[in-house]
């Protein structure tokens, strides 16, 4: 199925990402079997676009897609049937049917981690947002939150000053700015290298409350795990946390004094033992590392593992590495690479035992 068939299918009357999702499982042929299996009046729909597309108001949502894709670079339709769907969402009851997708593609490569928390954390929640965001930025790891306030906003800034990737989900259309005073933020991620805002409503939807709880389940589901910075008992991010743990993903959340309003949610999660302690980045990766090695690109697991096989070092970055911490916009240069390429590799690095980071920058370890 091309984009225009997923942009009709997910426009069908009476459907929805769940009925859309049990009638996947059965995988029926484009469009006989489709025709076959929808409810009346969504085949009736469906087989009118097919018939006679311009007399389909199905068409509208069609033409307004293809309008918002030529009026602006680097904007997608993502699907099943693209080459960058992060297959990760499949595994939802209810994954998005189509997000609309504006920035750079690459930001769908490698593992990810959800960052969520208060929209009004604490200086000290402000410091632990942005240094898990840059270290994880700078291990290769995407950072995927909602652009909101406080730590999700925080969180994707630090990302991308760290020169590393980050995805915003939106509770409403990608073109629409919200929280307005984000603007900036957007534009970063929609231009900058490694920056993505993705959505599963049109553009020009406007934010709704009930779009952001649905919303987050597309935050958690991009992800291998969720970390919560900070998060009072009420919080919108316990709603992250419960899904991540629906999700069969791992759920993080880094401690909070006991005096501190806006960690009451953290010790709550930690209280009931359906959370992992996170005191740094090396206890998220030493948890979710695992998992992550499936997410590198296959050619760039590939060329590692072979050249790590007979114990030689592989090419150049392993070379430019001593057991003095060298910063990654130094292997950069010296490499020639772009540092999302540098990023992964030196997760792999860091998987195989060859490389970890210090304070300073990155070194080479020691080999028996």
């Amino acid at each position: 199925m091309d984009d225009q068939a997923w942009l009709v299918v997910n426009a069908l009357p009476g459907m929805g990402a769940l009925r859309i999702a049990q009638l996947l499982a059965r995988q029926p042929q484009w469009p006989e079997g489709w025709l076959a299996a929808l409810p009346s009046r969504a085949a009736s729909e469906l087989r009118l676009w097919l018939e006679h597309p311009t007399r389909s108001p199905l068409q509208n949502v069609v033409a307004q897609t293809l309008a918002w894709q030529r009026s602006g670079p680097s904007r997608h339709v993502l699907h099943r049937d693209h080459p960058a769907w992060p297959a990760l969402l499949n595994e939802l009851p209810d994954p998005p049917v189509v997000l609309w997708a504006q920035g750079d593609l690459s930001a769908l490569e490698g593992p990810k981690l959800a960052m969520v928390g208060t929209r009004r954390p604490t200086g000290e929640g402000t410091h632990n947002a942005q240094t898990f965001a840059r270290d994880l930025a700078r291990r290769g790891w995407c950072v995927v939150s909602g652009m909101a306030l406080g730590v999700d906003g925080v969180a994707q800034r630090a990302a991308l000053n760290a020169g590393g990737r980050t995805i915003a989900v939106l509770g409403c259309g990608v073109d629409v700015i919200y929280p307005a005073s984000h603007r900036d933020l957007h534009e970063q991620l929609s231009c900058l290298p490694g920056g993505l805002v993705v959505s599963e409503h049109p553009p020009g939807t406007l934010a709704r409350p009930a779009f952001f709880p649905r919303r987050n389940r597309i935050v958690t589901g991009l992800s291998l795990g969720t970390l919560v910075v900070e998060a009072t008992e009420k919080s919108g991010s316990l709603v992250s946390a419960r899904l991540t743990l629906e999700q069969n993903r791992e759920l993080f959340v880094l401690p909070g004094s006991l005096h501190n309003v806006q960690a009451c949610g953290c010790l709550t999660l930690l209280r009931q033992g359906s959370a992992h302690l996170a005191c740094s980045v090396d206890d998220i990766i030493a948890d979710l590392g695992h998992w992550a090695e499936a997410f590198i690109p296959p050619a760039t697991g590939e060329q590692l593992s072979d050249s790590l096989s007979d114990n030689s070092l592989p090419d150049s970055l392993l070379a430019s590495l001593s057991a003095t911490p060298t910063p990654i916009d130094l292997l950069v240069h010296a490499t020639g690479v772009t540092v999302s390429d540098c990023q992964q590799r030196l997760l792999m690095l860091e998987l195989e035992g060859w490389v970890a980071q210090q304070a300073g920058g990155w070194v080479r370890l020691p080999r028996p």
